[in-house]
């Protein structure tokens, strides 16, 4: 049995690289055997990808954040479409709207946004979504702009019924430990409109950790907990469910299945 961290900020847990390989190595004696590494920041990207340059089982995605939209950098488009070209860089992202905190006008992140949905389409690579009320300005925008290898809404936030719009389009649903909340009534009655072959779960390490562990900071380690309590949602065994979401996040990063 191995699971797939489909999100993780290994850089936002330690800024050590010897750190963060212990954080891999213990992610990994926890079955956590595959993990994608997500950067806020260009310049996070290129420290966090030399770091782990020997851990073959992690994973990166390269992109510019909502939180960045001030100051993405010099020639940030051209960063990504060489990063993008690095081994072991399988997606976009993490990408998207955050009208929760004040990151910059609704227009430039949108701006941004576009240009790195365009950017994905032309790269041929899947994108990975943050929403963070902006589901309705997300959905309008996927609608028209959602580049073939599809995309993921990570941390998975809004309503059932906002997932059953989704669904109409090439994306899949990740869930991190907030599901495992008592008063996650929303995400609980997601999961019951969700086809298996669309849910991934991830860490959003070193956020969003599971009710067992709040108020410590979130590990790759934990993500078992949130499939545990998943399987109990679906009463499914833990092994099958367990392959069920390793076979959907090699999937959609198009990775091999082994």
């Amino acid at each position: 049995m191995q699971y797939f961290d489909t999100h993780a900020h290994i850089g936002l847990i330690h800024d050590d690289p010897i750190e963060q390989l212990i954080v891999i190595q213990e992610a990994r004696q926890a079955q956590v055997t595959r993990l994608v590494s997500i950067c806020n920041s260009l310049i996070d990207f290129g420290k966090v990808y030399d770091n782990l340059k020997t851990a073959e089982n992690v994973f990166h995605a390269v992109g510019v954040s909502p939180s960045e939209v001030q100051s993405p950098g010099k020639d940030w488009i051209n960063v990504i479409e060489q990063g993008i070209q690095k081994p072991r860089v399988v997606a976009i992202g993490e990408i998207g709207l955050d009208y929760f905190r004040k990151f910059g006008s609704k227009k430039t992140q949108i701006e941004l946004f576009i240009t790195q949905l365009d950017l994905a389409a032309k790269l041929d690579k899947p994108v990975i979504i943050h929403n963070r009320e902006a589901g309705k300005d997300v959905l309008d925008i996927l609608k028209d702009r959602l580049p073939p290898k599809g995309g993921v809404l990570h941390c998975y936030s809004e309503d059932a019924e906002y997932a059953r719009k989704a669904l109409d389009l090439n994306l899949y649903f990740s869930f991190a430990g907030n599901l495992t909340y008592r008063n996650a009534k929303n995400l609980h009655e997601t999961i019951e409109v969700l086809p298996l072959d669309r849910i991934l779960i991830e860490s959003e390490s070193p956020f969003m950790v599971p009710a067992d562990y709040r108020g410590k900071r979130n590990m790759p380690k934990y993500l078992p907990i949130t499939a545990r309590f998943l399987g109990e949602m679906l009463e499914m065994d833990e092994e099958a469910l367990a392959a069920a979401l390793w076979e959907n996040a090699n999937r959609f990063f198009g990775l091999p299945n082994e």
